[in-house]
């Protein structure tokens, strides 16, 4: 599939939607503002590994991706912070 970028979050919002029911993705999705706010404050491109625990607090942050990704980290990281 090829999409074009989205210019209104209506469009950008249908894309998320796309993916989720069409893709299968499955896990929590956050859709971002139409100026990137979230994308600017977490200096997420190209592409990053976050762990946000509750209120917000960054437990881990990876490296630049594709090829900073350490999804052991993140899953250390995940693991203090959920319930066992």
């Amino acid at each position: 599939m090829v999409f074009t970028q989205p210019r209104a979050l209506d469009e950008r919002r249908e894309l998320a939607r796309v993916l989720v029911e069409r893709l299968g993705y499955r896990m929590p999705l956050a859709l971002d503002s139409m100026d990137n706010a979230a994308d600017k404050a977490y200096a997420a491109w190209p592409e990053r590994i976050y762990v946000v625990a509750a209120g917000g607090r960054i437990v881990y942050k990876g490296e630049m991706g594709p090829f900073g990704f350490l999804p052991e980290d993140a899953e250390a990281a995940l693991r203090t912070i959920l319930p066992q």
